[in-house]
């Protein structure tokens, strides 16, 4: 009989382990929730975190605080999201900040398995430039004119999977030309417009005052889609070359305790808040673009993403930076 009542207690608790999951879902969050932003206040993904947040608040009920831990190359984010241990601890960024860390480091203080995609947010828009008087307007003519002149041109672009992505395009097109490394790639761009450098490939916000300026000139786009702010520059695929596409997601990450019914909630969510397109309008004052998906889209488009610097990191033996 003890046999049996045990057996019996067994089987209650294994049908009703869903029912308890369910609850949690649909209660939560039961407290405030906070997003850590690996930047530092007005960056990109510190405004969408807000604009995000902002709208979250009044649907869950709940505060969405958000908390900016910049530096050290988003590992202190990323660092104090994972020692939090708490599903209403999470993080929001870009994928591309770490989906180079396997690469640029031999040994790193986290598991990137640990980093669970819960929601893509929106994309950065991303563009390369060059000065204004330029005598070329495209990717070919830039490529044929670097080609021309071996060691003459030097580039700038943003630390990190930008970097990853201009390499495999050099090394593709067989390019002699020298990066010249920025603490802030703000610089880059009043250096293009001096001369001092011959591009630049960074977030569209980056270059944006430059080009109103009159300049410097974009050459191309390197996200899947064109922009808004620049709706005739054709992207890189379009114009012949794949290997300077580039996708900057940005969105949501949780544990990988995180069950997948509270994940799926959370990015319902996300959409629900973004479907009057009040955050679509203000993103783009910052250059990105919304661009909602779930989890399985958006550890989709990261598992691309993750490829790509792969693949160019074996091309070129890149070596880890410790």
């Amino acid at each position: 009989m003890p046999l049996l009542k045990l057996l019996v207690a067994a089987a209650i608790a294994v049908l009703a382990t869903p029912l308890v999951t369910f609850a949690q879902t649909q209660n939560w969050p039961t407290r405030p929730v906070k997003f850590i932003v690996p930047f530092g206040p007005g960056a990109g993904a510190d405004i969408g975190g807000r604009l995000f947040a902002e709208k979250l608040t009044q649907k869950w009920g709940q505060p969405v605080i958000i908390e900016n831990k910049p530096g050290g190359d988003s590992i202190v984010a990323i660092q104090s999201f994972l020692s939090a241990n708490d599903d209403h601890v999470l993080l929001f960024g870009p994928s591309g900040n770490f989906t180079v860390h396997p690469f640029n480091y031999s040994k790193l203080s986290y598991n990137p398995a640990d980093l669970v995609p819960i929601a893509r947010a929106s994309n950065t828009l991303i563009a390369a430039a060059v000065k204004a008087d330029a005598p070329y307007n495209n990717v070919k003519e830039f490529t044929e004119a670097v080609r021309a002149n071996p060691g003459k041109f030097n580039y700038g672009a943003v630390p990190g999977i930008t970097e990853f992505i201009f390499w495999g395009y050099s090394y593709h097109e067989k390019l002699d030309i020298l990066q010249v490394p920025y603490r802030d790639i703000n610089v880059a761009p009043v250096d293009l417009g001096e001369g001092r450098i011959q591009a630049v490939m960074a977030s569209y916000a980056i270059v944006q005052p430059q080009i109103n300026a009159g300049r410097i000139k974009l050459f191309v786009v390197n996200n899947k889609t064109r922009i808004a702010p620049a709706p005739d520059m054709p992207t890189a695929r379009e114009q012949g070359y794949p290997t300077l596409e580039m996708e900057g997601l940005v969105g949501l990450f949780g544990l990988k305790s995180m069950s997948d019914e509270l994940k799926e909630k959370i990015a319902a969510d996300f959409r629900a808040v973004a479907a009057d397109g009040s955050i679509a309008e203000r993103l783009k004052a910052t250059g990105q673009a919304i661009n909602i998906g779930g989890p399985k889209e958006f550890v989709e488009s990261i598992d691309e993403q993750r490829r790509t610097v792969a693949a160019t990191a074996k091309a070129i033996d890149y070596k880890p930076k410790n």
